[in-house]
């Protein structure tokens, strides 16, 4: 009986929390400038992706506060790659993560 309830439960949570919601943003990375973009929010840690047409995908990971790693697709059905280094919060904008390994730089706005 309990088993059923909490997979009730955990169905119900589901249908309530919905699937994440595409949000419209500008965008900038260093590769392709600035550009029209989905943001979407990944998890509660604040780690989000950025995607658009002819774009790279980039995922960024939250993984404590200030510090991010980064994760692109460039081609759509392709898989995630590990971009180097590790990111961090941009201290002059806050909308920006930049590598310490190559200055890449990934903004959303």
């Amino acid at each position: 009986m309990k088993t059923g309830v909490l997979a009730g439960a955990m169905a119900l949570a589901l249908v309530i929390a919905g699937p994440a919601l595409a949000k419209d943003a500008r965008c900038f990375t260093s590769d392709d400038g600035e550009y029209d973009c989905q943001f979407t929010v990944l998890d509660d840690s604040g780690s989000f992706e950025i995607s658009a047409k002819r774009k790279p995908t980039f995922q960024v990971w939250i993984d404590s506060p200030g510090v991010a790693f980064v994760g692109a697709v460039f081609e759509p059905g392709g898989r995630s790659v590990a971009l180097p280094g590790t990111y961090y919060r941009s201290e002059e904008d806050g909308a920006c993560w930049v590598s310490d390994a190559t200055d890449t730089e990934i903004c959303a706005w």
